[in-house]
């Protein structure tokens, strides 16, 4: 999901096997056939898609940074071929930034949007997207660059590198997110990427290193009309395991069937539960003083491994202050660096995503990643 934060329409289809909305954009349909490095790339018969990393660093000295950088594409008409538009008439382009000076509690962001050729792009054939100087481009096998800036505050110019495999959550990468044929993503992920190279932070350059994490989802609607907004965690351990997951709330705030928790071991096999399988309980909250928007913040994840052992953690932000708040069309949410504890000790680091708090998620309303 996640996750981030973006204009985008929520579609009704009635029509079971229908492959295109009614506008005519194409449904993330099962049994996808990926082909890579196209895959990586832009899907333009789709309308929505985002490449999305989130990590922690440290410098030199040992001092952490979290790190976020998402970028959206969102075409404005289906069909398109993108050497016979005119220009800027394709796709808009949203992109977030976000660096999170861990030790401070200061966090920096940046949003921006774009036409498709007003400085922005997303390639088709291979990942390479851009939003003015942000770009994340693939350089050779699976390794990337990933440049970007937080106005004249922070800028910072890293390589990734997967330490294991991609990932293809769902069905062979087909994530059913509700009850509609259209209530899906085809949804790629590198769970963990080894981070390098340049971080400057209100004018002081460092060479920092860690790890990160990648999504990129392609659809053109995923929420169904009783879903009001999402939590979304990515955990990294201490053990070289991972987990991610998703709970789509209903009305009531309760998670739907298509919830969904994620095990990732250490040689990177996949096992997949739904929400019978584990129990998410808000122990505390934090109140925006931007939008009023009441968000979870301590929480307790109570969950049965694929082993049949039990976890018992804490989900414990870095600071409360990691909001986003859009300025530019898209809504707010939360995105933050967060710890996983387990009896008090630090065994992981996640970013979790709180979607539908400080304003609701509705169809045919402004929507996040």
């Amino acid at each position: 999901m996640k996750g981030a934060v973006f204009l985008y329409l929520m579609l009704a289809v009635t029509m079971l096997g229908q492959e295109l909305t009614p506008e005519g954009y194409q449904i993330a349909t099962p049994n996808p056939t990926f082909s890579f490095p196209q895959d990586h790339g832009s899907h333009p018969g789709f309308r929505i898609e985002w490449w999305y990393i989130t990590g922690k660093v440290r410098d030199e000295e040992g001092r952490p940074f979290g790190l976020q950088a998402t970028f959206f594409r969102y075409a404005l008409k289906p069909g398109v071929e993108a050497d016979k538009e005119p220009f800027g008439t394709k796709d808009i382009h949203m992109a977030h930034m976000a660096v999170s000076d861990i030790k401070s509690g200061r966090l920096l962001h940046e949003e921006r949007l774009n036409r498709d050729g007003w400085d922005a792009l997303a390639r088709v054939g291979d990942l390479h997207v851009q939003n003015g100087n942000w770009s994340l481009q693939r350089t050779s096998g699976e390794t990337m660059a990933l440049t970007g800036s937080v106005r004249s505050d922070a800028h910072f110019a890293l390589v990734l590198k997967p330490v294991k495999p991609k990932l293809l959550f769902g069905e062979d990468g087909w994530s059913k997110k509700g009850v509609g044929v259209e209530n899906a993503s085809w949804y790629i992920t590198f769970p963990r990427l080894a981070v390098s190279g340049r971080l400057s932070v209100d004018g002081r350059e460092r060479a920092v290193s860690g790890e990160a994490w990648m999504d990129h989802e392609i659809s053109s609607s995923q929420l169904d009309k009783t879903q009001v907004g999402w939590d979304w965690l990515s955990i990294r351990l201490h053990d070289q395991t991972e987990v991610m997951l998703y709970i789509l709330r209903d009305g009531d705030g309760q998670p739907t069937a298509h919830s969904k928790l994620a095990w990732i071991d250490r040689e990177g096999g996949l096992v997949q539960r739904g929400p019978a399988h584990f129990n998410w309980e808000v122990i505390d909250t934090w109140t925006s003083p931007q939008t009023g928007g009441v968000y979870p913040q301590q929480i307790r994840l109570r969950a049965t491994r694929p082993d049949g052992s039990r976890v018992d953690w804490t989900v414990r932000p870095w600071f409360a202050e990691q909001e986003m708040v859009g300025h530019l069309g898209g809504i707010s949410y939360w995105e933050g660096g967060c710890d996983i504890l387990q009896r008090g000790n630090v065994i992981g680091d996640a970013y979790l995503e709180l979607t539908g708090y400080a304003e609701p998620l509705a169809i045919g309303s402004p929507n996040s990643r």
